[in-house]
């Protein structure tokens, strides 16, 4: 520590400004300071200088940060497939940086090690794994990644310590509209991504099974060798869940490693109410889900289960390394299944908060989500200017805001999401179904109540409306 700086009094002004962005974190507030790149590097000064800052200045640097930071706690944050402020899980984290152990070993980590076997064994239940394992890691795209390495090495066990032959032209399928991590991870695993195959969805988004036979087929006859199947639960755009039943049926066929990419959507697993949307969950290989997300856990959060008990541990190549793992208590070490050494704990934020919550609390906040997404739908079908580009299929609506005279719908959607954005009212996400815009509204705050979305389409018909009005008095001054 700076001599300059007393320990004890940064502490405490520190914890106050973290109880003060608490208390102000509510619904009058904005959900952004928004400021220029260039307004913003002035305001931070972020270069470190050659003298220490002082304690003034230091003090200083934490209100800045906390004052132009996104309050992804706040209802109107809207535009990701995480938000929300969740006490349990962020005392958890703050405990964790406090003790600052890593988890590769029980020596180094033993109440954590403990919690996390606990926590994984928990996830497998719902997933029906009844001999299964897993891994906390650094996010679903890691998590698809190890996926595909371990179906990699069940396919071509040499390949651990030979490397991977092209000519084995292996090739895996996903739905077409999957998360791009599955081309990032046989990029990296060099099986290529455009040995990633794209299977046709359908109207909702959902994977179509027989196009995937006829995917697989294909590739058999092209001389290739299928190893790997996607299903999503819950696509980024649309929140679609893929037929996992459908899909087992012909991965246990074909004998293909089967991956369910839960990213975003695995949390619906704990709704008595909506887990029919992953039916057929139990026959799957491998399962990464999220607690990030839907559960409202901070940053990172990810879990990677697999249904094979010795799986993980079969992926790593060399553990002759006794400088860390002495094998000296009865308990195993995580670092054993793990593509990572030093490693965050991220399982102990997840245990506050479900310890907290209680299985029922927290399939009670998942059924809410979904209750907030019917009732934003419901107001998108009810309003005359609004058009709802999909169906719903889960916690996900997307919808645009239809003007009167204006061509450019996708200009002037975007540019209504622009202004309640910059003006801090409410941020929301888009993206494009072909070539139309769409406002891609999620719920994922599980505290979120129809006051919170009637506040934001509040916001958005009103800059919508007033853009409309704008238009027609730019059109009338042209003419």
């Amino acid at each position: 520590m700076n001599k300059s700086m007393n320990q004890e009094r940064i502490l405490s002004a520190s914890f106050d400004k973290i109880l003060n962005y608490i208390r102000e974190n509510d619904d009058e507030q904005n959900v952004v300071n928004y400021h220029t790149p260039a307004s913003l590097q002035q305001i931070l000064m972020p270069k470190v200088d050659e003298e220490p800052t002082g304690e003034d200045e230091f003090l200083k640097m934490m209100d800045h940060y906390l004052e132009f930071a996104v309050k992804t706690g706040n209802k109107q944050f809207l535009n990701q497939l995480y938000s929300g402020f969740n006490l349990p899980a962020f005392i958890g984290d703050m405990l964790t940086t406090l003790t600052n152990t890593s988890m590769y070993t029980y020596e180094v980590a033993p109440a954590a090690t403990i919690i996390e076997k606990e926590m994984i064994a928990l996830m497998n239940s719902y997933a029906g794994y009844s001999d299964g394992d897993g891994i906390f890691l650094t996010g679903g795209s890691n998590g698809n990644l190890v996926a595909m390495f371990t179906a990699r090495n069940r396919m071509l066990p040499e390949s651990r310590f030979h490397g991977y032959d092209r000519t084995e032209n292996l090739v895996a399928f996903i739905n077409e509209q999957a998360h791009y991590s599955f081309e990032t991870a046989a990029n990296i695993l060099g099986i290529g991504a455009k040995n990633v195959i794209k299977v046709k969805a359908d109207h909702n988004g959902r994977m179509i099974p027989h196009e995937l036979e006829k995917a697989i087929e294909n590739a058999k006859n092209n001389r290739q060798t299928p190893f790997f199947v996607a299903a999503t639960c819950a696509t980024t755009l649309l929140g679609a869940y893929d037929p996992i039943d459908e899909i087992a049926e012909i991965t246990q066929k074909h004998g293909l490693w089967l991956h369910a990419d839960g990213a975003f959507g695995g949390s619906i697993i704990l709704s008595d109410q909506h887990r029919y949307l992953m039916k057929g969950i139990e026959k799957t290989d491998s399962f990464v889900w999220n607690p990030h997300k839907l559960m409202n856990i901070p940053l990172v959060c990810s879990a990677l289960l697999v249904k094979q008990k010795g799986v993980l541990q079969h992926n790593i190549t060399d553990l002759n390394t006794d400088y860390i793992f002495h094998d000296m208590e009865e308990v195993e070490d995580l670092g054993k299944k793990s593509i990572q050494c030093g490693r965050h704990v991220d399982a102990v934020k997840l245990w506050f908060a479900w310890k907290y919550f209680g299985k029922k609390g927290y399939s009670q906040r998942i059924d809410n989500l979904i209750e907030m997404a019917t009732y934003a739908e419901n107001i998108v079908n009810q309003h005359p200017r609004l058009e709802l580009m999909a169906s719903r299929q889960s916690f996900s609506v997307c919808f645009r805001y239809q003007p009167e005279n204006v061509v450019d719908l996708n200009e002037f959607n975007l540019a209504v999401r622009e202004n309640i954005r910059k003006t801090g009212q409410s941020i929301v996400n888009y993206g494009y179904i072909g070539k139309d815009l769409t406002i891609r509204l999620v719920m994922a705050n599980g505290e979120l109540r129809k006051k919170d979305i009637d506040k934001f389409f509040q916001n958005f018909l009103g800059a919508a409306e007033n853009l409309e009005l704008q238009k027609v008095e730019e059109y009338e001054y042209e003419k």
